[in-house]
């Protein structure tokens, strides 16, 4: 049971009440910080693949009005005319920034409107209602987990803007080097997917069981000195190493490194937030493609692990350590925020899981080689543009959450997805291979 599902718990609806309220005031601090920059700043698209961050802002107040104040406290709309500007579906990321959006004081304002709101319809609502979106205050938990999502969206356009002096940085413990880069998963039964974390979205139940055969994985992410030896021995170049749709794309893209990559002589650097810095070695890649991914571990010789693979090596915790919330500074993870990149390889031997695999959780996003597909006996909950939409055979499955993520928004059986072709995310991977 995790420190959240503790109190959900035992502590009853003042303290569930009380640790919410904590909750989403931390986040707004959150999302309040991200968008601390003049109005050009904020009403720029600063690439198609990415919203203005003043669309970003507004929408997880419009989210919350929705679900909170209108399905759950039954209050009329606040701002009906702008529903449509603020729904995801209706208009793609490119096409915003031609939307009449609220502008940046404006969007503060209204979802400063809402949240007080919401606050109130927080102190009135009974969290031991039969009613799912009630019952443990799951409405709660799906506006918060929403809004720390959108912070990551927030810090990859950030990342996007090339500006420099609008996201802080900070301190991560040294790395260490790794007694054996690979561990073994011996064959068996187990339990993926869950039916007890309280908040856990409806793509991640039901529990199930499954047999795997046994497998290798790697201990930790594929570090970027490990990715450089894939670049310089012509990786890039070669079509051995890429399925054709992959090549297609890298040729078609000039694609030659990792995005934000590039070369001066015999130094590879990196633009990280608006400054440009020699690519350190040994943290994780990121900023790679699922494509990218797929062509290295092909030609390290292994594969990518699929999502059952890459969550068995979890050990079958909420948290590959086990129960404890990872918190903002734990021991554990790299999440949160705590710096603005990926912890060094072995920065975290408290965080492993009981078979010794590293890193799991924060860092970087890890690819898998699964497309996002629903398990079996799934439930659609509480709405079908979440999860159901997206699945099929178009988006690749990664796991474990990034620097950027919150640790309320990510967990052993969190699923995340993307097209394959995207690099702007904060992800990376590892690799796998099968028993001889």
């Amino acid at each position: 049971m995790t420190d959240l599902d503790a109190v959900l718990a035992n502590a009853g609806p003042t303290g569930l009440k009380e640790r919410i309220a904590a909750e989403l005031a931390a986040v707004r601090e959150r999302s309040l910080a991200y968008t601390d920059a003049d109005d050009d700043m904020l009403v720029r698209q600063h690439s198609p693949l990415m919203s203005p961050l003043v669309w970003d802002l507004a929408h997880v107040g419009n989210y919350e009005e929705l679900w909170v104040l209108r399905e759950v406290g039954g209050i009329e709309p606040l701002r009906p005319e702008i529903d449509h500007l603020y729904d995801a579906f209706k208009h793609p990321r490119k096409d915003r920034p031609s939307l009449p959006l609220l502008g940046p004081a404006e969007a503060r304002k209204y979802i400063s409107g809402v949240r007080g709101r919401v606050l109130d319809v927080l102190d009135q609502v009974d969290l031991a209602a039969p009613d799912p979106l009630r019952s443990g205050g799951y409405v709660f938990g799906l506006v918060l987990q929403h809004e720390h999502q959108h912070d990551e969206t927030m810090l990859a356009t950030l990342q996007l803007s090339r500006r420099p002096g609008l996201v802080r940085d900070g301190e991560l413990p040294p790395g260490r080097p790794a007694a054996e880069p690979e561990v073994h998963i011996p064959a068996g039964v187990f339990t993926m997917g869950t039916d007890t974390v309280a908040w856990a979205y409806d793509n991640e139940r039901p529990a199930h069981r499954i047999y795997l055969p046994g497998y290798w994985i790697d201990r930790r992410p594929v570090t970027n000195v490990a990715y450089l030896e894939f670049v310089e021995d012509g990786g890039y170049r070669d079509p051995r190493w890429w399925l054709p749709q992959g090549w297609e794309w890298a040729e078609r893209n000039g694609v030659e490194a990792p995005l934000y990559w590039t070369r001066d002589g015999d130094t590879w650097w990196r633009v990280r937030f608006g400054r440009e810095e020699p690519v350190p070695l040994d943290e994780p890649v990121q900023h790679v493609s699922w494509y990218e991914a797929d062509a290295y571990a092909r030609w390290a010789g292994k594969r990518l692990p699929t999502e059952a693979e890459w969550e068995k090596a979890c050990g079958g915790r909420t948290y590959p350590w086990g129960e404890a919330d990872p918190g903002h500074l734990g021991r554990w993870a790299n999440l949160g925020h705590r710096a603005a990149r990926p912890a060094p390889a072995g920065a975290f031997p408290d965080g492993a899981s009981p078979y010794g695999v590293e890193q799991l959780i924060g860092d970087v996003w890890e690819w898998t080689d699964s497309w996002f597909q629903p398990y079996p006996g799934y439930r659609c909950f509480p709405y079908e543009e979440y999860s159901k939409v997206f699945f099929g055979e178009t988006y690749r499955v990664l796991r474990g959450g990034s620097w950027a993520t919150h640790p309320s928004a990510v967990r052993t059986t969190f699923r995340n997805w993307d097209y394959p072709i995207r690099r702007q995310i904060f992800a990376g991977f590892r690799c796998a291979r099968s028993e001889e």
